[in-house]
């Protein structure tokens, strides 16, 4: 069943659901101490566990951005962020959503989750950053595990209730789910709402302090506060911004981020014109369709856009995704002598090429670039496409595999990978990535018929073979974890 991305119910229920193994009463109720109590309930490495195997079911649950270009520039923002912080376990990783919705959350164990609605919203580089500091907080100040600590020496039967609840959430519905809810014991809500508050005022507080450490505007924090407010204000409760339902704001809240940002000062506003660009792409993403980019992109250059280029930049995707490579060419011509290093520029580029039914030049310029930046993956997933659309799939597939040691978690990459070696012959090759892809998507019952079926073509390789069964015992023991 498909359940509605960005809830902020989702990450409790699948984080609780993966602790526990299936719903159970409450008496049966055996969270694991695996930390010291004075820092947190769980120990940073069964967090990271937990976090890993909550982001296998939510791919199963979401659809996500395979793109990446902006997977890269918004892994490098968070990265920047997270050496700033006070994160100590720093196993980052980030998942992009698709989705309208602005909203971003933070789940136990380094998973930042980000829509891309987000970037629309959100004007400028600073601003993003602000959102997602405050989720980097939660991480650091190890906001989960202390809650659900709080709810087993407070009220024991309390997480029972509330995970009953969220699973009335996603099956049945959010009237029945609140209703649920709200059954639950009225002191044990009251004294959790306290303690969540106060774990958003210390979110506030610390995550400004990694803004202005990482060297972001901190007076940015309010100004994205302020004006998700005003746009709650003037929608109906359905359309309330979905990061305002799991961190809602109000006027004393918004007065202390300005009060704490005066602390700082104030910076001279600038255009950072890599967020921008990913703004751009963002845009092309969720238009309805290239058309509608195109005029909404024409609409800012007749204007005064916050940047010209980046505008120009998202025209140049829109006409090559609508067909118009020639169009296209002219466009980018104008903006990429300005930056000729541009990875972006580079890769659009390569893609009217392939548009133009001319994969192997893109493959040529793609291979150059390569070599002054051996390993980037942007341009390695673009390289690998360029040479499967020239018929060349024998060379693509050890230019993946070698980014595979170095992108192990990324999905795309491992389903590019199995079409490639499909093309190439490879079959054993192909049921492996097809199981890799799977595993990351939480489908274990796939993954594992897929290295069934490659165990049985790779008798007489016991390399392969040994390979294989290993992998195969690793999904065993992800079965464990789930039923414990």
């Amino acid at each position: 069943m498909k359940v509605p991305t960005g809830r902020p119910w989702l990450a409790l229920l699948l984080s609780a659901l993966l602790v526990i193994g299936h719903p159970a009463p409450a008496q049966d109720l055996n969270l694991p101490n695996l930390g010291e109590s004075s820092t947190s309930l769980f120990s940073a490495e069964f967090e990271h566990q937990l976090g890993r195997a909550w982001l296998r079911v939510f791919r199963s649950q979401v659809r996500t951005v395979d793109d990446p270009l902006l997977h890269d520039y918004l892994e490098h923002l968070v990265y920047e962020l997270v050496s700033n912080s006070k994160l100590e376990d720093r196993r980052v990783e980030v998942v992009i959503i698709d989705s309208h919705d602005i909203n971003a959350f933070a789940v136990p164990g380094g998973i930042i989750g980000v829509n891309n609605g987000l970037l629309l919203y959100a004007q400028t580089e600073d601003e993003v950053a602000t959102v997602l500091s405050h989720e980097i907080a939660h991480l650091s100040q190890r906001h989960f595990s202390r809650g659900v600590e709080f709810q087993q020496k407070n009220q024991p039967l309390t997480l029972a209730a509330m995970i009953a609840s969220f699973v009335l959430l996603a099956t049945a519905g959010a009237d029945a789910g609140m209703a649920a809810m709200s059954a639950t014991q009225a002191a044990a809500q009251s004294s959790a709402l306290r303690y969540s508050r106060t774990n958003e005022q210390e979110a506030d507080r610390v995550g400004m302090q990694t803004l202005a450490d990482a060297g972001f505007d901190p007076h940015a924090a309010p100004t994205m506060f302020e004006r998700m407010m005003q746009a709650s204000r003037y929608s109906s409760s359905e359309r309330v911004p979905e990061y305002l339902r799991s961190h809602p704001l109000t006027e004393n809240r918004i007065a202390d981020t300005r009060n704490r940002a005066r602390q700082y000062p104030e910076k001279e506003p600038s255009v950072s014109l890599d967020y921008q660009l990913m703004r751009a792409r963002v845009a092309n993403q969720l238009a309805t369709s290239p058309e509608e980019a195109m005029e909404k992109f024409r609409g800012e250059l007749a204007g005064t856009p916050r940047s010209a280029e980046a505008a120009t930049y998202g025209l140049v995707l829109a006409l090559t995704a609508a067909g118009k490579a020639d169009e296209a060419r002219l466009d980018l011509d104008g903006i990429w002598s300005k930056n000729p290093d541009r990875i972006e520029y580079v890769i659009a580029d390569a893609r009217i090429d392939m548009a133009r039914a001319e994969p192997g030049k893109a493959a040529a310029k793609l291979a150059a670039r390569l070599k002054l930046t051996p390993g980037n993956f942007p341009l390695t997933m673009t390289y690998a496409e360029a040479l499967m659309a020239d018929g060349k799939p024998h060379l693509a597939e050890p230019v993946l595999l070698a980014q595979s040691k170095l992108n192990p978690n990324d999905p795309g990459l491992w389903y590019l990978l199995a079409e490639i070696q499909g093309l190439a012959g490879n079959i054993v090759g192909l049921h492996q990535s097809r199981a890799e892809y799977f595993i990351l998507n939480g489908n274990l019952d796939q993954a594992e018929k897929q290295l069934g079926y490659a165990l049985k073509l790779s008798h007489g390789d016991f390399l392969s073979s040994a390979k294989i069964t290993q992998r195969l015992a690793d999904i065993a023991q992800m079965r464990a974890q789930m039923d414990e």
